[in-house]
Order: C-alpha cells, then structure tokens, then sequence
C-alpha cells in the first residue's frame, strides 16, 4: 500500500451518503500506482486489526485516524467523472469499515471501477463487496502457519489463506504482493510462499522491499535485494515483479 497522503484540503467528518459512512484519513485525488495500469483516487480508510511492524500507513491502524466522512470522498468523485478510472479503497484496513461496502456499491453506479487494497483479516465482508470490485491487491503476509509472527495476531494466517480463496474462486482480477523484512522471513519463507500462491493458480505476484519511510521505526532499516529471491520463485508466475526500497 501507498503511504499516507495528504487529504488535499478535503472537509472534515464522519458523514454518511447514501448510506455510506466511513471514516477516512486521506484521499489522494490521482493516483498511477495503486492499482496497475489505472487513474484512479485513493481513498485510505482508518482502522487495522493488525499490526504488522512494517506497516507504512501504521498512523491508520487506529480507527480515530479518520477525520474525512464519505461525503469528501463522493464530492470528489463527482468532480473527476470522465478524468479518473476508479476508486481505490486503501488503508489502513478498509474492509474493518461496514460502510465501506455501500461505498464501493456507489461509486460503481457512479461509473467508476472500484479497486481494494486489502490484508485478509475479514472473508465475510470481502465476500459481501466482491461484485463491486473489479481489482483487488491482496497482501500475503508470511506463510500461512508463520502469519501470527508479522500480524501480532492469533489466527491471521486461516483469515487472510480464506480471503485469497474466495478471490481466486471469483476470478477476479488480483495481485498478491509481499513485503520482505529478513528480520520477519527469510529466503525459505519466500520461496515458500510463492510456492504456495503458484500452486493455488495465483498469476501475479510482486515482492516488495521494505522501506523505512511512514513506519513505527520498530524494525532494522534493512533492506533486500533482487538477487536475494531463491532462485525459480519468480518464474513460477506470468507477471512478477520485485519492488526496490
């Protein structure tokens, strides 16, 4: 996920629109890198049940984060019809947020495509905004039975392995992506998961370096490299990507 942004000027509140209500902590108004090969905004939504050391949006894990209502979200997208291709809906965790599912359902009928950043923490509300969505990047965290030791959460790994289930059930558009701190996963680790992903008929997956920047400053300011990758984890997906600190 993105850093936190700016909310660009945009009114405080908690308002509901349409029935919409969120609380949200930033709105990028464009966006090239948040959703592949889109324009889109980004909404980033406060709140995260886990806490993931390396988390670059860690000021949002807490839900008082939110100081934007809906109401911020939708005058802008009112604004951009015709200039953007969607919504990206970020965090923060948004699906922690209820609203968050009546908002994708809006935008939608507003014209625009709606994209999710997502971890995994809740398979029911993901089930329930799934035909709003027409991309969705998916975190994977650590293999499955090794989840616990990034989130600092029991039980994570059975959340985010069902969440990743019902996406490729659907077929909807999806990228995995993990982000590599050796002091959390080693090389094993990683060859591990993109094991995992291939066999379960994942295409896309990128490995994300970690960066410093927008984080706790609780973990080393280490970072990998390319050459790192245990060799063949790359080849075992049609689009892959390594991205730098």
């Amino acid at each position: 996920m993105a850093a936190f942004p700016m909310s660009d000027g945009l009114a405080a509140g908690h308002a509901s629109v349409g029935g919409a209500s969120l609380r949200i902590a930033g709105i990028t108004p464009f966006s090239t890198v948040d959703w592949p090969g889109k324009l889109a905004c980004v909404a980033f939504l406060a709140g995260c049940p886990w806490r993931c050391p390396y988390c670059q949006n860690f000021i949002l894990q807490s839900a008082d984060a939110g100081t934007l209502g809906a109401d911020a979200l939708f005058d802008l997208l009112e604004q951009r019809r015709g200039l953007l291709d969607g919504v990206v809906f970020s965090g923060g965790e948004p699906l922690a947020q209820p609203g968050v599912v009546e908002a994708a359902r809006q935008a939608k009928e507003m014209g625009f495509e709606v994209g999710l950043h997502t971890c995994g923490a809740y398979p029911e509300r993901l089930r329930e905004i799934l035909p709003q969505l027409s991309w969705v990047g998916l975190d994977v965290k650590a293999p499955w039975d090794a989840y616990d030791r990034v989130t600092l959460a029991r039980g994570s790994g059975a959340l985010a392995r069902e969440s990743l289930e019902i996406l490729l059930d659907a077929g909807v558009s999806l990228e995995t992506r993990t982000t590599w701190h050796p002091a959390l996963l080693s090389a094993d680790d990683i060859a591990r998961i993109g094991a995992d992903l291939a066999e379960r008929g994942v295409r896309s997956w990128a490995v994300q370096a970690y960066r410093s920047m927008g984080t706790d400053g609780s973990l080393a300011d280490v970072t990998v490299y390319p050459s790192d990758m245990p060799e063949g984890a790359a080849e075992l997906f049609e689009r892959f990507e390594f991205r730098r600190a």
